[in-house]
């Protein structure tokens, strides 16, 4: 079977869910059979058919005001053609942010992609992990110690850098996300593959 390709399309203001992309980017290529391919919003715009032909696209913004930033919501309407195609439909997508504050209303943005990508009739995957650090054996160590199950969610405290932040354990909650999209695309890829398999052997056994 081809290598299946995951597409990473993100927008970062001050560097920190730059960051956060590179760790999902990390997750897909350690998954055998996978490749990442990572696009600034801005890089995306010229790349569409790139994105037409990827298995699965993970989005991936900073949460300010309560939404995705500005520079996403810009490269989401000029997907109106792809929307206009269904060019990404039965692709596999998931999400991920990051904000300043622990909560800072990040759901409102990953509600957000996964809304934009069933508007193009995708399969969102969920983050897969258990909420860590709350309880009194739990760590900020914790991989998804935030709490959230719709994506991966980071915090990078205000003050501080790209160089500082978001910690380890954020970074490694994305890195989760890149392995679980890579491993469901993989499955999704052998499907369709078995199914085609299927196909083609009922169509020899048919009476001509």
């Amino acid at each position: 079977m081809e290598e299946v390709t995951i597409a990473i399309v993100f927008h970062s203001g001050y560097g920190h869910t730059a960051r956060q992309a590179q760790a999902v980017s990390a997750g897909v290529t350690q998954t055998p059979g996978a490749r990442a391919l990572l696009l600034s919003v801005e890089q995306a715009q010229d790349e569409w058919a790139a994105l037409e032909s990827a298995d699965a696209i993970v989005f991936g913004a900073p949460t300010y005001m309560g939404s995705a930033s500005a520079a996403f919501k810009s490269f989401m309407d000029a997907t109106s053609t792809a929307f206009f195609k269904s060019a990404w439909k039965d692709k596999l997508a998931a999400g991920f942010t990051n904000s300043a504050s622990r909560s800072g209303d990040k759901l409102a943005t990953l509600m957000q992609f996964a809304i934009f990508a069933a508007q193009h009739g995708m399969h969102w995957i969920s983050l897969g992990l258990p909420p860590g650090n709350n309880s009194t054996r739990g760590s900020e160590q914790d991989a998804n110690r935030l709490g959230f199950f719709l994506g991966a969610a980071a915090q990078s405290n205000a003050d501080e850098g790209a160089d500082a932040a978001p910690p380890q354990a954020d970074l490694d909650t994305a890195r989760h996300l890149g392995r679980r999209v890579a491993q469901a695309a993989i499955q999704f890829a052998r499907g369709r593959a078995v199914s085609r398999e299927f196909e083609t052997l009922s169509h020899e056994g048919e009476p001509s």
